[in-house]
């Protein structure tokens, strides 16, 4: 479960009527991700009446309430039809399946950066985040809606933020490097200034184009422009039947490069709450071919660009989610530490094999089953066991 650090939170605890192990949400603290290897932390941002908390907690299944002034974390567990088969085989202690820590943002509007009325607790949280996403209202209710301005508006928000950001830390290395050289801060106050520019022109930091180098310099700056963002244009109940079209019409206004899928918040919402039965036939009903939280899932694995290997036993059968291209030796560091530093080997098959020969000696037998060093890139749905000296 989530272990905020070195704070007593208020939590509320439940299980969700259709979700896969149980959630935990909690209120009044500010949160900061596990960072386990086995989970991903998501922001779910947006202004005022967009029905960003709507599709939290359709996405979580997680029931609605008042949450007053903070946000709101709830873990999702990914759900992996090899692992569910694996467990069957195995019939382990547990079965541990990767998870996503989704966090329900505060609204932000229009100058709240540039006013930092923005809390620094939630900007902590949203600069701890792998991936944002960002919910635009598509529906006529109080108020008109403008689902790409709205759009520009965050993006400007975050430039302005990083701009902030920057300008302070060039601030301090012009006060650090005084007149003696120093290359690391010169370097620094290289790039820094490059990103500057970039976001001077109203550009974020994401269409920079960056060397491997640089990008792992800026890594610790957790730059608001630079984080992955997925788009869910929320549409009224009458519109799902045409998301494509909704889709379609965003990719135009906004580009190619945003992950965008349509969805209607409120109805996803209930039908998270329902029997599978029910469900089922609702979803039939309004034409939904895949929940909310499927879709979800899907975009973010897409985005971050995150495959599972797995690992099994009597003791566990475990699913591990890593960037995709890792080698053998990072992926045993998700793990643990050790197993990275001490690593030999890794015992490797893939799924399919083994699913096709029934167990590791029959695979080893077929000559499917391999040892493989440190450089070896994971596949997707490899099943692996770390061989590490002491």
């Amino acid at each position: 479960m989530l272990s905020p650090r070195g704070r007593t939170p208020v939590v509320r605890s439940a299980r969700g009527p259709c979700f896969s192990g149980s959630f935990q949400i909690s209120y009044g603290f500010v949160y900061l991700p596990d960072n386990k290897g086995d989970s991903m932390y998501l922001s779910i941002i947006g202004s005022s009446g967009c029905g960003k908390t709507t599709l939290f907690h359709a996405f979580t299944g997680t029931a609605g309430g008042d949450r007053g002034s903070t946000s709101s974390v709830a873990v999702v567990e990914v759900p992996d039809e090899r692992l569910d088969k694996l467990s069957r085989i195995f019939n382990p202690r547990k079965t541990v399946y990767g998870r996503i820590e989704v966090c329900d943002m505060l609204s932000i509007k229009e100058g709240d950066m540039k006013n930092e009325a923005v809390p620094a607790k939630q900007l902590q949280q949203m600069r701890a985040s792998d991936a944002f996403i960002l919910v635009l209202k598509n529906f006529e209710r109080d108020l008109p809606s403008d689902p790409v301005n709205d759009f520009h508006t965050m993006l400007s928000e975050f430039i302005i933020s990083d701009m902030v950001q920057i300008e302070s830390r060039l601030e301090r290395i012009k006060k650090q490097m005084g007149k003696k050289e120093n290359t690391p801060l010169e370097q620094e106050r290289i790039i820094l200034e490059r990103c500057l520019g970039h976001l001077e022109q109203g550009l974020p930091l994401s269409s920079l184009t960056l060397s491997e180098g640089d990008e792992k310099n800026l890594r610790g700056f957790q730059f608001l422009s630079l984080k992955p963002l997925m788009v869910v244009i929320n549409c009224a109940e009458d519109v799902t039947g045409s998301g494509e079209t909704v889709i379609a019409e965003a990719r135009h206004k906004l580009g190619d490069t945003t992950p965008i899928i349509a969805a209607c918040a409120s109805l996803e919402a209930e039908l998270a709450g329902m029997e599978p039965d029910d469900r089922a036939a609702f979803m039939e009903e309004y034409g939904v071919a895949q929940s909310l939280r499927g879709r979800l899932i899907s975009l973010a694995y897409q985005t971050l660009g995150l495959i599972s290997f797995l690992t099994v036993g009597e003791d566990e059968c475990r699913a591990w989610p890593i960037r995709n291209g890792v080698c053998a030796q990072e992926a045993a560091g998700v793990i643990h530490t050790d197993l990275s530093e001490k690593f030999i080997r890794a015992e490797t098959v893939a799924y399919d094999d083994f699913i096709s020969h029934g167990d590791m000696a029959a695979c080893k037998k077929a000559g499917v089953w391999r040892l493989e060093g440190k450089q070896y890139v994971v596949n997707d749905g490899d099943i692996m066991s770390i061989r590490a000296g002491n």
